[in-house]
C-alpha cells in the first residue's frame, strides 16, 4: 500500500510563489501533480517518470517545474507567477504497477 504526504500548500499574493512536496512510501514509477478548482474537473499539472522526462499542461510551461528526488520518494512542484486562477486543491500522484494513488490534497489559493 502506497501512502502520499503533500506539504506547501497556503495562501500567496498574485505573483508569488509556492513550492509543494510529496512523499511517497513504497515503489514509485510515475508521479504528477493534479489540481481541481471549484466546480470544475481535476486536470494535470505535470508529471515526472521515474527516469526524469516530464510533462506538463500548455498553462503551466514556463511557471511550473516538477522535479523528483528519487532517493526521497518525493516529488515537488515549483510554482512561480502564481496567478488567481491557479488557486486549487492540488493532489499528488502516483503509480506503482498498475494502481495509481492520490494524495489528500493541498490547498493553494492566489489572492490578494
Amino acid at each position: 500500500q502506497v501512502q502520499l504526504v503533500e506539504s506547501g500548500g497556503g495562501l500567496v499574493q498574485p505573483g508569488g510563489s509556492l513550492r509543494l512536496s510529496c512523499a511517497a512510501s513504497g515503489s514509485i514509477s510515475n508521479m504528477g501533480w493534479y489540481r481541481q478548482a471549484p466546480g470544475k474537473q481535476r486536470e494535470l499539472v505535470a508529471d515526472i517518470t521515474r527516469g526524469g522526462s516530464t510533462n506538463y499542461a500548455d498553462s503551466m510551461k514556463g511557471r511550473f517545474t516538477i522535479s523528483r528526488d528519487t532517493a526521497k520518494n518525493t516529488v515537488y512542484l515549483q510554482m512561480n507567477n502564481l496567478k488567481p486562477e491557479d488557486t486549487a486543491v492540488y493532489y499528488c500522484n502516483a503509480q506503482s504497477g498498475w494502481t495509481t494513488y492520490w494524495g489528500q490534497g493541498t490547498q493553494v489559493t492566489v489572492s490578494s
